[in-house]
């Protein structure tokens, strides 16, 4: 009989979440990790997403078609208020801090971070980057601008060391929905871009083509940035299937045991006869075996020969 016949043991996982895809990376766990675990790979990542992310938002500005939907929301605000662009800034994130309150969403180093690069950064990219520039460098500028956003956001909120109020948003939108980064951060910009062009916010090109393509950006890089911590095999999951359950998988591991334990076990040994040498055989050694159980163990009667 053929050894290379398949074992009625050897057959593919029932259950769906047993085997990862393979096409695509799977959904990256984003809640916060301490600090203290890997924060010397952690904490510059957290800080290079964040310098991105402001010079993004300068070349942006530089670029001159259009802000990001945020900037048309406060822009509407203020022709319906007295406060300044600043002051309606501050009072939105505000605002949108205490929208995680439901999320199950906390400030942490990344949201104090978050405040504090930021500034910097886009100051710096404003001096570096000169005004008044012709239309294809500032088409340039404005393309190379939304995915720098996009990755910058990747790589600091890939740190999970807390994201700032407006990706705290996402990620927590996110995870309570199970729905990808691309689709909730799309309807987030596009609500926030349709709320400022009704209060009387302007609205470029870039302003449509940030709402539209940020999601998908960050959506693509993340799985490349987010860091991976030792719990996350025992809690992560995806969305082709719901989260395993620990009692299921250890009783399905116990029955493959058992019917393994006495199951032969095949060794590959050169066939001799073979001209090429580099085939091998399978055979079944009788010493793979296991011994029976010693109460199974049966003993015959000595027999005397008789001459």
């Amino acid at each position: 009989m053929s050894t290379d016949a398949p074992h009625p043991h050897d057959r593919a996982p029932e259950h769906p979440t047993e085997a990862a895809p393979a096409s695509r990376l799977p959904a990256p766990l984003l809640a916060y990790v301490p600090l203290r675990e890997h924060p010397l790979r952690r904490l510059p990542q957290l800080l290079i997403g964040l310098a991105l992310y402001g010079f993004s938002l300068s070349v942006m500005v530089r670029a001159s078609l259009g802000v990001n939907p945020w900037s048309v929301l406060y822009e509407g605000l203020m022709h319906h208020t007295s406060l300044s662009f600043g002051t309606i800034s501050a009072v939105v994130g505000v605002l949108v801090l205490l929208l995680w309150i439901p999320l199950k969403q906390r400030p942490r180093l990344g949201t104090i971070a978050n405040i504090l690069v930021l500034a910097y950064s886009s100051d710096l990219g404003l001096a570096l980057i000169p005004e008044h520039l012709g239309l294809p460098v500032r088409a340039g500028l404005l393309v190379g601008g939304v995915l720098l956003n996009g990755f910058s956001i990747a790589v600091y909120v890939g740190a999970r060391l807390g994201p700032g109020p407006r990706d705290g948003l996402m990620t927590g939108v996110s995870g309570i929905t199970t729905r990808s980064i691309r689709v909730i951060r799309t309807l987030i910009e596009i609500i926030v871009l349709a709320a400022g062009w009704l209060l009387g916010g302007s609205v470029g090109v870039g302003t449509v083509l940030y709402a539209l393509t940020v999601g998908a950006i960050t959506q693509f890089f993340l799985p490349r940035f987010a860091y991976r911590s030792d719990d996350d095999s025992r809690t992560s999951f995806t969305r082709r299937g719901p989260r395993p359950d620990p009692t299921q998988a250890a009783s399905r591991q116990a029955g493959q045991g058992a019917a393994n334990k006495y199951r032969p076990r095949l060794r590959a040994t050169p066939r001799a006869d073979h001209p090429g040498g580099d085939h091998t055989a399978r055979r079944s050694a009788a010493q793979d075996w296991p011994a029976p159980p010693p109460a199974a163990r049966t003993r015959l009667p000595r027999m005397r020969i008789i001459r």
